[in-house]
């Protein structure tokens, strides 16, 4: 009766769990409520976690609370004292460890199973091959973003051919284990394939750019979420069914949606090696030799005059305000020229960054309001009735060039539509090109200006500038 009484209350604490999982999710497509939804599925998880320790069989619960305490420790501090630079390798991080975890349960339930079900070695061999190539491809976009290597394409001679080869045999040791069922022979051939799928996770993404890692996380996040949900069924926890569709599929949203904002297939992403230039290893030049084109140069007092007297303005951010770490010195020039009078609005592109929604959570850090941020299609015709056009650190996202020259390698990526402005200006700390690899049509439109330096004291002088004018 007592054990009746148990399984009843652990179903319905997962189907609580499953509840707070969906608001939650619904609750991130917001800025305004996705702190919230956070919290609700954090709480979700919790019940889950709680509820699963009172499963009936349940060995080392123990050692599996001594395991929580320390992910625990180790987690809290840097998830606390993360920059906001340096949030997509915390999420590569979180990622590959979600992917290996789904791996190993894997590969550890089959070794010790004996009569499994076909359908139960199916679920173990897909959960296996996933979340090894999340995990080592997430590792790999850890490595890129924090720079432990070149953010440029890697490639070796025959890199496609090898990754076909080796996912050839990934597929033949899946059958043989499948088709084995049980036995020594197939946890070998297993622990072969989680090898071998280890490996190519790794070359998948190796040569892949940094101007492609936003949809590449997004993958990684899908692939995740899919081998956690494979792993549940192993398990037969459906919480972590459910937690894993829920993250399966919104990732394959997102990736669809940053695919699209980049006008490109998913394929064309994994295999294109497009997004950093020329690839490393593969002999790639350098510029064309060509006379360099003119770029206006401007001092902060001189940007600050258009600035302070424009009726619209609209701040176009990327990856260099958040290098410099600018994000609340941004919004102290926003509240500025608010307070003059000036309409001043934020344009978002859906891959400005390193990650999905990167500049929404650098904004949202420094206490922006959401209802002065702008998705590109909300705000893109705009910009012809604009006063001032601020560029900070976005690069590849301004392009002219994805619109006008049918040979750039970002030709038919949307962009936000900065060169309709009446003034631009560009905050930049050199004219090195972005993650692309290729040259800004925008710095040298006769509308530009540009104000060089590291954002943050360009910033900071901007605000004084505008303050005395």
């Amino acid at each position: 009766m007592i054990d009746n009484w148990r399984d009843a209350l652990i179903d319905w604490s997962y189907v609580v769990a499953a509840i707070l999982f969906v608001v939650g999710l619904k609750q991130l497509g917001s800025p305004a409520t996705a702190q919230r939804g956070n919290q609700l599925a954090a709480i979700g998880m919790a019940i889950a976690v709680v509820a699963t320790l009172f499963t009936r069989g349940l060995d080392n619960r123990l050692l599996i609370l001594v395991g929580i305490a320390v992910g625990a420790v180790i987690s809290v501090y840097p998830a606390r004292t993360v920059k906001m630079t340096a949030m997509p390798q915390m999420v590569a991080i979180f990622n590959g460890m979600g992917g290996a975890t789904a791996a190993l349960v894997s590969v550890a339930e089959f070794q010790d199973k004996v009569d499994v079900p076909r359908g139960e070695v199916i679920s173990i061999v897909l959960g296996t091959l996933i979340g090894s190539i999340s995990f080592t491809g997430s590792m790999i976009a850890f490595a890129k973003l924090q720079e432990l290597m070149s953010g440029r394409p890697i490639v070796f001679p025959s890199q496609k051919t090898v990754n076909a080869a080796l996912a050839g045999v990934i597929g033949v040791l899946a059958i043989l284990v499948i088709a084995i069922q049980e036995g020594n022979a197939a946890r070998t051939l297993l622990v072969l394939m989680f090898l071998a799928a280890l490996v190519l996770g790794a070359s998948l993404v190796l040569p892949i750019g940094g101007a492609d890692m936003p949809v590449v996380i997004a993958i990684l996040n899908s692939l995740t979420g899919l081998a956690a949900a494979l792993t549940g069924f192993v398990l037969g926890n459906q919480a972590l069914v459910v937690a894993g569709a829920l993250v399966g599929a919104s990732g394959s949203l997102l990736t669809m949606l940053m695919a699209r904002a980049m006008n490109r297939s998913v394929a064309n992403v994994l295999f294109g090696a497009f997004g950093g230039g020329p690839a490393v290893g593969a002999g790639g030049g350098g510029g064309d030799g060509g006379e360099a084109l003119p770029v206006r140069e401007i001092s902060a007092e001189d940007a600050a005059v258009p600035l302070a007297y424009a009726q619209r303005v609209i701040i176009v951010p990327g990856y260099g305000l958040a290098v410099a770490q600018a994000q609340h010195s941004v919004r102290e020039l926003a509240e500025l020229l608010t307070g003059r009078g000036v309409d001043v609005r934020y344009a978002i592109h859906p891959v400005a960054g390193r990650m999905p929604g990167h500049m929404n959570v650098l904004l949202a850090e420094a206490n922006v309001s959401y209802d002065d941020l702008y998705e590109m299609e909300q705000i893109n015709d705009d910009f012809g009735k604009t006063d001032v056009a601020l560029v900070i650190g976005a690069n590849d996202v301004t392009n002219p060039a994805a619109r006008n020259d049918t040979a750039s390698p970002i030709y038919g990526m949307p962009i936000l539509n900065v060169d309709q402005a009446v003034n631009i200006i560009v905050l930049k700390r050199s004219m090195k090109s972005g993650f692309a690899g290729i040259e800004n049509e925008l710095f040298h439109d006769p509308k530009t200006t540009m104000l060089f330096g590291d954002a943050k004291d360009s910033l900071t002088k901007l605000i004084a500038a505008v303050k005395a004018a």
